[in-house]
């Protein structure tokens, strides 16, 4: 397994850098990597949108805080790109290059060489039109370019005691709304209240896919019957019915990553061409 010197090391090879900076397992061990690898030549960069559930943005910051990283939150509107709120397939492409754009803006400014990403080598298992963007703009992948997996980063971060290092995968708000139904403000305030709703009674991994008027909640199949339980179920339909949902479902398949992902590999395989893994 690659250790913790090899990745400050490559990191170090690079010079300068800004890391794209989120607050999760990933992007939090890089951005120490590069702190330690290059102290005051390492920025971590916390892009703070409507995309981005607010809890998470606050945890970000104060870890940041805490692992004494040269660190800077700025505020982008991603729906501000056409593209993006329009929510089609290459949604993400269109957000990815607006973010990173405006990374690769500031890293030029403070005369750093390179911008970070935090993108590991598992990251090709699921449809991610957003590597086209980053790759478009130059982003480096440290993770992914020394072979480093999922498993091998919550590792690491164990190791080093990083406190994300069980932190469950997230994405961003977005991924909640099938393609093709438009992204507001208001439909991500939603989802968000939403989640925050399953977060306090203490679910961990989860996601609330927002289907129109019918909220389709998936948690791992071990928390599902938790979820069932007649006090819990109570809760969630009444707070999510609050929320303007008039369904509140559960997906007995369970969490799963990208899941509204399938129904572009249904369609590709209709078509008969590759389902963009």
């Amino acid at each position: 397994m690659v250790n913790y010197t090899e990745l400050k090391d490559h990191i170090k090879s690079l010079g300068g850098v800004v890391v794209g900076y989120s607050g999760g397992v990933d992007s939090a061990l890089v951005a120490k990597a590069a702190h330690n690898a290059l102290g005051g030549r390492a920025l971590a960069v916390l892009v703070d949108s409507c995309l981005i559930a607010r809890r998470d943005v606050d945890e970000a910051a104060a870890l940041a805080a805490a692992l004494g990283l040269q660190f800077v939150r700025i505020c982008l509107d991603p729906l501000d790109v056409g593209e993006v709120a329009a929510n089609p397939p290459d949604r993400c492409y269109h957000c990815k290059l607006a973010v990173f754009g405006r990374l690769v803006e500031i890293a030029r400014e403070r005369g750093l060489p390179w911008v970070l990403d935090g993108a590991n080598a598992d990251d090709e298992s699921d449809y991610r039109p957003g590597t086209a963007a980053t790759a478009q703009l130059g982003v480096r992948s440290p993770l992914k370019e020394l072979g480093i997996t999922k498993e091998q980063v919550r590792a690491i971060s164990k190791e080093l005691g990083l406190p994300t290092w069980d932190k469950p995968s997230s994405a961003c708000l977005a991924s909640r709304v099938p393609y093709g139904t438009a992204i507001t403000v208001e439909v991500l305030g939603q989802v968000e209240s939403a989640e925050n709703v399953l977060r306090d009674l203490g679910f961990k991994q989860l996601r609330v896919r927002h289907h129109g008027d019918i909220a389709r909640i998936e948690v791992p199949s071990d928390d599902i019957s938790r979820l069932a339980d007649e006090e819990t179920r109570n809760t969630v339909a009444r707070e999510l019915r609050s929320l303007g949902y008039r369904y509140v479902t559960v997906d007995l398949m369970g969490y799963r990553v990208g899941s509204l992902n399938e129904q572009l590999r249904i369609e590709n395989a209709e078509l008969g061409i590759g389902n963009g893994e």
